[in-house]
Order: C-alpha cells, then sequence, then structure tokens
C-alpha cells in the first residue's frame, strides 16, 4: 500500500468539526435531517473520488460494506425492536428509583448489548422523569453507564469486543473484567446518587410540592406493551452471537455467495419487519417512535465512516512507529481515538499493534492479555467520552433532545465527561490494569 499523505485527514476533521459546531452556530438550519444529508454528501463525495483516484477504492468498499452496514443494519433493528416496546415506569423519580433503572441497565448492556439496552430504556426513563426540571445529568451518566461502560463482560456487549472474539478472545475470557465492572459501576452510581438526591431534595419541585415531600414510599410499578418484541430481542441477540465467521466458517469464504456473507444482516432486517407489522401502531404512537433519531444516526455516519477510511489507514500504517509497548500506553491510545474514530476499528487497529509485539507465553487472542484487557478497556470505556464515540451515545441524544432536553452542546459534553469520566477511567487503569 501507498504512503498516505496526512492531508488525507482533513475531510474528517471538518466532519468532526461539523458535528462539534453546526448545533452551536446555525442550530435551525442543522435540526434538518435533509440538510445534515446534503452536507455530509459534500464531503462524502470528494473523499470518495480521493480514495478512489489514490487507488483506496477497494478500503472505502469494505469499511462501508463490512463496517458501516452491519452497524447501521444492527442499530436500526434494535430501534425498531424497542421501540415496539412499551415500558412504563409508575413512579416519582426519586433519586433511588433513578439509580436502579441505571443499574439494570448497566447490568443489561452486557447481556443485549450496549445499544438494545440504551433504547429499550432511554423512552421510560424520560417518560418517568417528565415532571423534573433537572433531567441532563441523568442523560449523561445513562450514556456513560448504559450506552458504554455496562458493555464490558461480553463479546455481545460492544463491537469492539464482538470483534476481538472473531480474533480469537474466548466468549467467557471477557469476564476477567469484572473487577473493573464492578467498580466503574459502583463509583458512577454512587456519584450520581448523590448529586441526584442533592438536586432532588434542594432544587425541584414537582406538581405542587418540594420533590423533597416524596420518597420512594410511593410506589413503583411496571406495565409492560409489546412484550412480544422481547422475543425478537433475544432473536437479534443469538443473530448476533450465532451468525458470523467464527461459528459458520462459510460466511468468510472468498467465494461465498453475497446472500450468505450478509446472512446475520438478512436475519437482523427480518427481525425489523416482523417487529413492525407485529406490533400495534398505537404501542409506538405512546412510544413517541420517530425515525428521526435513526436517521440522524445513519446520516452522520455516513459522513464518519467515509472520512475516517483515510485516517484509519494512516493509524494502520504508522501504528508500529508508535512506539506503543506498555500496558497503559495501549489502553490510553485507544481510548483517546476511540472517542473520536468508531471504537471497533479503533479497537482491531491496536489489536494488530499488540500482535507484532507479542512475545513468547500465555497469549489471548495472540496478545499479551493485559495488552487485550487494556485494548479492549480503553475502547469501550472511552467511548462515552464524546457523543460519536459509540452509536447509542448519539442515538440517546437525539432521543432526548426529541423530549425536550436540552442536551450539551460537543464541546461542553466532552468538558463534562473530562471532569467526570476521566478520573474514574485512570483509577481504573492504575489500580485495575
Amino acid at each position: 500500500m501507498q504512503t498516505l499523505s496526512i492531508w488525507l485527514l482533513l475531510p474528517f476533521v471538518v466532519m468532526l468539526l461539523t458535528v462539534a459546531l453546526a448545533p452551536l452556530l446555525m442550530p435551525r438550519w442543522w435540526e434538518s435531517n435533509g440538510n445534515k444529508l446534503a452536507y455530509v454528501l459534500m464531503l462524502v463525495i470528494p473523499t470518495s473520488i480521493l480514495l478512489l483516484t489514490v487507488n483506496l477504492g477497494h478500503a472505502l468498499f469494505e469499511q462501508m460494506v463490512y463496517d458501516y452496514l452491519p452497524f447501521i443494519v444492527l442499530l436500526t433493528a434494535l430501534f425498531v425492536v424497542t421501540g415496539g416496546i412499551k415500558l412504563t415506569f409508575k413512579s416519582v423519580a426519586t433519586p433511588t428509583v433513578n439509580t436502579t433503572i441505571l443499574f439494570i441497565g448497566y447490568a443489561l448492556a452486557s447481556i443485549v448489548g450496549t445499544t438494545g439496552a440504551a433504547m429499550l430504556l432511554i423512552r421510560p426513563l424520560l417518560a418517568m422523569n417528565a415532571e423534573r426540571q433537572h433531567k441532563v445529568h441523568t442523560i449523561f451518566i445513562f450514556i456513560a453507564l448504559v450506552a458504554n461502560c455496562g458493555g464490558i463482560l461480553t463479546p455481545l456487549g460492544d463491537p469492539p469486543l464482538f470483534l476481538l472474539y472473531l480474533r480469537g478472545a474466548p466468549f467467557t475470557w471477557f469476564l476477567e473484567m469484572y473487577p473493573q465492572w464492578v467498580a466503574v459501576g459502583a463509583v458512577l452510581l454512587a456519584g450520581y446518587y448523590i448529586v441526584d438526591s442533592i438536586i432532588f431534595h434542594y432544587h425541584e419541585q414537582i406538581g405542587i410540592r418540594p420533590a423533597s415531600h416524596y420518597n420512594d414510599e410511593e410506589g413503583f410499578t411496571v406495565n409492560i406493551r409489546g412484550a412480544k418484541n422481547f422475543i425478537m430481542l433475544i432473536a437479534i441477540v443469538l443473530s448476533v452471537a450465532l451468525i458470523n465467521p467464527s461459528t459458520m466458517p462459510s460466511m468468510a469464504a472468498e467465494d461465498a455467495p453475497l446472500w450468505l456473507k450478509f446472512l446475520r444482516e438478512e436475519v437482523l432486517v427480518l427481525i425489523a419487519v416482523i417487529s413492525w407489522l407485529v406490533t400495534k401502531s398505537k404501542v409506538r404512537e405512546d412510544n413517541h417512535f420517530s425515525w428521526e433519531p435513526i436517521a440522524e444516526v445513519a446520516i452522520i455516519f455516513i459522513g464518519i465512516f467515509v472520512t475516517m477510511t483515510p485516517a484509519l489507514l494512516y493509524l494502520n500504517q504508522h501504528a508500529q512507529s508508535l512506539g506503543l509497548t506498555n500496558v497503559w500506553q495501549f489502553y490510553y491510545a485507544t481510548g483517546a481515538l476511540s472517542s473520536f474514530l468508531d471504537n471497533a476499528p479503533t479497537a482491531v487497529a491496536f489489536h494488530t499493534v499488540a500482535q507484532g509485539i507479542a512475545e513468547d507465553g500465555a497469549l489471548v487472542a495472540g496478545v499479551n492479555p493485559q495488552i487485550l484487557r487494556a485494548i479492549a478497556s480503553g475502547a469501550v470505556y472511552f467511548g462515552a467520552m464524546t457523543y460519536i464515540g459509540n452509536g447509542p451515545n448519539f442515538m440517546v441524544k437525539s432521543i432526548a433532545e426529541k423530549e425536550g432536553v436540552k442536551m450539551p452542546s460537543f464541546f461542553a459534553y466532552i468538558a463534562i465527561t473530562m471532569v467526570v469520566l476521566l478520573p474514574v477511567y485512570i483509577a481504573v487503569q492504575l489500580m485495575l490494569l
């Protein structure tokens, strides 16, 4: 492969700056998905032509067909299926209740994936907190816990772990990160409970009474409609776990027919269609279901995936010269890039680097197990550092804004994560990696 010029990274930088600044500089114009699509195409088309002219069209094709397509199909399937489940939490949104729901989402993330858990719980959580004036801190910690950190225990939890699983890491090996899962969850949940308690008791008023007059004895019930979609959710999990080249080697054969190569995506589309047909329209209406959030994610990430193609190629070309040898270096390098690039290909890139420096001994997926743990942790945790670090982040933000929650701007969100999340991640590296 020819040596890439650093100037090929410019479209990706422009894309990131647009996602960050457009909502601040031209909020009304940027609200339209049609305007987003027009702008994204202005970046995508020249970048694609440029990659073709330097004989990198195959890299772009693989990025969009084998990374973007499965990514957006999975997100869409989960979005459709969870959008057909109407969970209603009948309770005052006290700190105890909110923290309990966040913990449930944190535990579910490693079972149904961060996207599945996030899409299942974000709407009922927003509805239960509708009467509260202060909700941003709850959505923020929801993104961190449910849409990211909770998925560390299994390959189903987050895409980078699934790719590491396909590259040889045993399915149960990820359970070794249980101490991290406990530590991160305990610190963030405890911190949230303290902050929410202060806000609830001193700065909230629900109905005609101060929030402090309400307590957990007011009662808590759960109502479920569209329960058939839980079967669809299980079907999605099984499809991702079982329909892949690891369990079906024929899918990876060069002469495999197209239908076989994309069998998983075909099954996911079929599940989404069945979900749509068997779910009463009234359930989706009451769930405030709209195609706009997933359309926004699809459009934004088309721009990100296309423009980050040369960025990932540049990383692969220069990774060996980065001088990465220590566990902490892999953790922070993977984390830093996962905050802005898609964390799945970033994890794969650093796994390749780690294989190149592997020495004899007990290896996992051809890599020192401590380094592999650092790569997996950095990819999953730091995905929460920006709105674009992980697919569910942007979806949760979009859904919350549709429900009237004024979320922090791109840079304001990063500032919050630097203060709240980064110290926790540093502590994880110092004590557990």
